[in-house]
């Protein structure tokens, strides 16, 4: 079943799928298309100066200084740093996971690096400042407070289970 189950056979998988949905409805077959092509042109347009990005951090960053700030024995520094890179950082979520993965290849801790994707996903200074001018301080504080808790409960129960099943070493 993992044979089948390939990035190969999985892409024909969908491409038969979208030919069965344009047999049965033209409009909605062109929309997948097209949906798909503007997707792919937004990743590739996106992930190449993103590679190169994550390239120089391999580079010219001191694993000493990823595992001091993010790695294991950080503590509260840790968490900091993570709330702070994930809320300064900028693109989509897919862009996180190969800076996350590097984070990891450095020396930061797999909750540090769990609480950084989290904090990419759900806040970022402009989204802070968007809701601040439209839905008031009152709300912004409110959803940081309840976030913020959430994200590291969130990250503490991840890196258990992770660190459980050992597929966390694979990387």
């Amino acid at each position: 079943m993992k044979k089948f189950f390939t990035s190969f056979n999985f892409i024909l998988l969908l491409l038969v799928c979208n030919i069965l949905v344009f047999i049965s409805s033209r409009q909605k077959g062109l929309s997948i298309v097209l949906t798909a092509k503007n997707y792919l042109f937004e990743m590739f347009s996106i992930l190449p100066p993103i590679i190169i990005i994550i390239g120089l951090f391999d580079v010219w960053m001191p694993k000493k200084v990823i595992e001091r700030s993010m790695g294991r024995s950080s503590g509260l520094k840790g968490i900091l740093v993570a709330i702070f890179m994930g809320t300064a950082a900028m693109g989509p979520l897919y862009v996180a996971f190969p800076v996350g993965i590097s984070l990891i290849k450095k020396g930061a801790s797999l909750f540090n690096t769990t609480i950084f994707l989290c904090v990419w996903a759900s806040i970022k200074i402009p989204m802070i400042l968007f809701e601040i001018k439209f839905l008031g301080p009152d709300f912004a504080g409110l959803r940081l407070a309840l976030t913020i808790p959430s994200i590291i409960i969130i990250s503490l129960l991840l890196t258990i289970i992770l660190n459980r099943s050992h597929c966390y070493e694979k990387i």
